[in-house]
């Protein structure tokens, strides 16, 4: 490290950023391109401020999470991500519920902090999601595991 925090060698000595940064800009990269790309490609359209290595690592680690896809392209590889951005962020919010034994406690503290628009829409979604189980069902005679999980997150989520 130099002395301003940053790393001696690196171009204009940049501080060193998280890396869930260097993830999302690399992801913002893949999400605004027409189709995969290779790393010197992620880092061209990054404006060339991180070297090709870090941009390789990144999309390896990225693969690593199941958040791109690759395939050979010459001796390397070209990366397409696996989601947009609202299905990354749902899926990481599935990954932190899936980490707690006492899911309802989560959902039922997640629910009562949301803004008041933020639970109306989690209602309407929720509404619509059951009404389509509820149909569904109706359709093949059965009850709908995703109905019963609306409902538990209805009432779970009920503020006081």
């Amino acid at each position: 490290m130099d002395g301003t925090g940053g790393f001696a060698g690196r171009e204009g000595g940049d501080a060193r950023r998280p890396a869930g940064e260097l993830e999302a800009g690399v992801l913002a990269a893949l999400w605004a391109a027409d189709g995969p790309l290779t790393p010197g490609e992620v880092q061209g359209a990054l404006g060339g401020s991180l070297a090709r290595t870090t941009v390789t690592t990144i999309l390896t680690r990225l693969y690593e999470k199941g958040a791109v896809t690759r395939n050979r392209s010459g001796r390397g590889y070209a990366y397409t991500p696996t989601e947009d951005s609202p299905g990354l962020t749902a899926r990481r919010m599935h990954t932190e519920l899936a980490k707690e034994e006492d899911r309802s406690t989560v959902l039922a503290r997640f629910v009562s902090q949301l803004s008041d628009e933020d639970e109306q829409l989690l209602r309407t979604l929720l509404d619509g999601e059951a009404a389509e189980a509820m149909e569904g069902a109706r359709e093949s005679g059965s009850s709908s595991s995703r109905r019963g999980a609306s409902d538990r997150a209805r009432s779970g989520g009920e503020r006081g």
